[in-house]
């Protein structure tokens, strides 16, 4: 049997390509791996773009698998504004980044889950990168992730969706046992884009 095929599967929202970098190599002997794409919240659409094509780039060099969204940037990004208003001067890790973590684990869960309606052998389970950094709350990520799990899992019951297996979230802090550091290090051989600020014009600040 091939050892990939006892492997679960996973789909991991992606926020760049320094982030993905650690986490691939945390997760690839345990898990196959394709990772997610949607950020609407990163601003402006210049930096957006220029994330997307670094990441790309980069799961191309090593054959990972991904999935971009197929969303209007402008059309998502004044939707993520609209449910950010208010909170424009909370710092980072506070209210609006909560919402931020949910409006893209809610969309990578969905992605999950509709596949494995119409394909056997799909996704075990989703989570996010976003723990990797410094400036991100994992315990409040993971919280978001199981409640994003049961609202998905109740969605799909009520709209008698049960073609594919129950999509479960994994838990993560992929910052711990120097994970941050080590995605640095691997940022600086594989020389990926840093960018300075997590994504939003209110991080930008």
């Amino acid at each position: 049997m091939n050892r990939d095929t006892c492997k679960k599967q996973i789909l991991l929202h992606a926020c760049c390509a320094v982030c993905t970098a650690g986490v691939y190599y945390q997760l690839k002997d345990n898990f196959n791996l394709t990772f997610f794409w949607y950020n609407p919240n990163i601003f402006p659409k210049a930096e957006h773009d220029r994330r997307l094509t670094e990441l790309l780039n980069f799961c191309d060099k090593l054959n990972i698998k991904i999935i971009v969204g197929d969303y209007d940037w402008e059309e998502e990004h004044r939707y993520w504004r609209k449910i950010i208003k208010g909170l424009e001067k909370e710092p980072e890790r506070g209210k609006r980044c909560k919402i931020c973590y949910q409006m893209r684990l809610e969309a990578t869960a969905i992605v999950a889950a509709q596949s494995n309606n119409h394909h056997a052998g799909g996704f075990d389970c989703f989570g996010a990168e976003l723990s990797i950094s410094p400036h991100k709350d994992a315990e409040l990520i993971n919280k978001i992730g199981s409640e994003v799990e049961q609202k998905v899992h109740s969605t799909r019951q009520s709209l008698a969706q049960n073609a594919g297996q129950r999509i479960k979230y994994l838990p993560s802090n992929f910052k711990k046992n120097g994970g941050f550091q080590k995605s640095s290090e691997i940022s600086k051989k594989h020389k990926l884009y840093r960018q300075n600020y997590c994504g939003c014009e209110y991080s930008r600040r």
